[in-house]
């Protein structure tokens, strides 16, 4: 038997601001689609933010800056570093991450 995907944190949280998880193996589920979509719209807002305010402000804005264009750049390099998924289309757990159960192609980070 095969251990299904760690929970996915999704990029909003509940109302009391505790953090949401998705357990899903299915990438296309309607609510990983959903997550993707928001994630995306996120790192585009962060890139816009950055670059209406290329001169940087001074005080403790200056530090804000930098944090946010750092948090992006690690951001888009873990994305860049995804593999693309295997035509299988069904995954187990190897060695803590998933992977296809067919070929053993890691899918997620």
């Amino acid at each position: 038997m095969f251990e299904s995907s760690p929970p996915r944190l999704l990029p909003w949280t509940r109302p009391d601001g505790a953090p949401c998880y998705l357990s899903t193996d299915d990438p296309d589920s309607h609510l990983s689609v959903l997550a993707d979509s928001v994630e995306g719209e996120l790192l585009a807002a962060a890139e816009t933010l950055l670059n209406e305010t290329k001169a940087q402000p001074a005080g403790p804005g200056a530090d804000l800056h930098q944090a946010l264009e750092a948090v992006l750049r690690i951001a888009v390099s873990r994305g860049d570093r995804l593999p693309e998924p295997c035509d299988h289309g069904e995954t187990r757990l190897c060695e803590g991450r998933t992977c296809c159960r067919a070929c053993r192609q890691r899918i997620y980070l």
